[in-house]
């Protein structure tokens, strides 16, 4: 998977790809999709989610520019997968999911692998989650109309977010740095992703 999909793309953050090397992807999986655990594409987990494509997974990551010593928000926990990864390259991992069923599972698998740096949380991922700001980096793994305000309040200054905004259907991942208080937007490349839902995201699904 890391060399195929990773490597042989634009993907060379070495400590990224180590920690693609080293999460068990098929573990964040429903048990009978394990055996498509590795390909090339997102997966279905229920509950209308989806666990992303590695190489998704793995360019957001390295897009954060991660040193090791960030404590890190993610806004949309789904199946733990990228959460884990990021535990692999940051000091701490504060997650959120909307869908408490999904949080659970995730929660159980991140446990399970002795991941003991990472805090699952259930709750509205749009709003962040203030009582532990500011953060290094944050990441939503959902698409919102627009960069939700209150995740670039709680960034830190010199700070990285990364995340999808545009429509349902017309998506495109951006990059935000944070400098005192400005803001420096980046597009980085089109990609399609579930709904971010909740008050600084979408009504609904």
């Amino acid at each position: 998977m890391v060399t195929q999909q990773l490597e042989s793309r634009d993907i060379s953050d070495q400590r990224v790809l180590q920690a693609m090397r080293q999460v068990p992807r098929h573990l964040f999986v429903p048990e009978d999709r394990q055996n498509e655990a590795y390909q090339d594409r997102p997966l279905s987990i229920g509950y209308g989610q989806t666990i992303s494509q590695p190489y998704i997974v793995g360019y957001m990551t390295a897009a954060l520019a991660l040193s090791g010593d960030e404590k890190v928000l993610e806004v949309g926990t789904g199946s733990g997968y990228q959460a884990a990864v990021l535990s692999r390259v940051a000091s701490q991992v504060i997650t959120i999911e909307y869908i408490p069923e999904l949080a659970d599972t995730a929660r159980t698998a991140l446990a399970k692998l002795g991941y003991d740096n990472v805090e699952v949380l259930v709750g509205d991922g749009s709003a962040g989650w203030p009582e532990e700001a500011p953060y290094e980096a944050i990441m939503f793994t959902a698409a919102a109309p627009e960069i939700p305000a209150p995740l670039r309040d709680q960034l830190a200054d010199g700070g990285r977010l990364v995340g999808p905004i545009g429509s349902r259907y017309d998506q495109v991942l951006v990059r935000l740095w944070r400098i005192s208080n400005e803001w420096k937007t980046e597009t980085l490349k089109a990609v399609i992703f579930v709904p971010l839902v909740g008050e600084h995201g979408w009504r609904n699904y």
